[in-house]
């Protein structure tokens, strides 16, 4: 028991903290090489840009491995429930977590895993390109479908939500600035020439992107 203790508070002890300049996509892959490895599988895989799925995380959780909601009070100071089962890097709540883990067999997947988490929203986002047909280079309605659920961006609801709007725009100007940083800084945000104009030998890879237009679309 002692030693099942400290290799808890070790590993507790171990915890990534966010990074030091969260809104410079270079220092942040400076600081977290790795993370600049898991985000550019995640991309190969299942076609959200790295800048993207950078955006993505600092909207969601400020780059916080365990973020989650807030609890509610009872009289102004006893603890009551969170408003949802949000956690983590992505905010995925449980049911989508577990949805996504049964999809892709990734069982031991966690939401404060950095790698774990840009796979989960490749992944997701993904799903709106096969359920809604949004591509993977249109930030502001990838966010909202992401925000939303799936079903949420068919039923259009979103349309009379400025708030969410406004949220959504602020997500895709900061990928494009991630965008810009990055490529400043000599990281490759080139594609393989197969993935950038979808002619695959099947034409149906998971990473393939419809570029015929601006990549950045709103």
């Amino acid at each position: 028991m002692t030693a099942l203790i400290g290799l808890l508070v070790l590993l507790s002890g171990c915890a990534t903290t966010p990074p030091q300049e969260p809104d410079n996509a270079c220092e942040i892959f400076r600081q977290y090489p790795d993370w600049y490895t898991a985000a550019k599988q995640s991309e190969d895989k299942w076609g959200t840009a790295v800048p993207i799925l950078l955006a993505f995380i600092h909207q969601e959780s400020s780059f916080q491995p365990d973020a989650q909601p807030r609890r509610s009070t009872f009289l102004g100071f006893i603890p009551g429930p969170r408003k949802s089962s949000s956690y983590g890097y992505t905010q995925a709540i449980d049911t989508t977590w577990e949805e996504y883990q049964e999809k892709t067999g990734n069982l031991y997947a966690s939401r404060g895993n950095f790698a774990d988490a840009v796979d989960f929203i490749g992944w997701y986002n993904y799903q709106g390109f096969l359920r809604n047909r949004i591509e993977r280079n249109q930030t502001y309605y990838m966010y909202i479908a992401y925000h939303e659920g799936h079903g949420g961006y068919t039923n259009n609801a979103w349309k009379n939500k400025k708030w969410l709007k406004d949220v959504s725009t602020k997500v895709a100007n900061r990928a494009i600035e991630y965008h810009k940083q990055l490529k400043s800084c000599g990281y490759n945000m080139n594609r393989s020439p197969s993935s950038i104009n979808g002619s695959s030998s099947n034409g149906n890879r998971k990473s393939d992107v419809n570029r015929n237009e601006s990549w950045w679309v709103f």
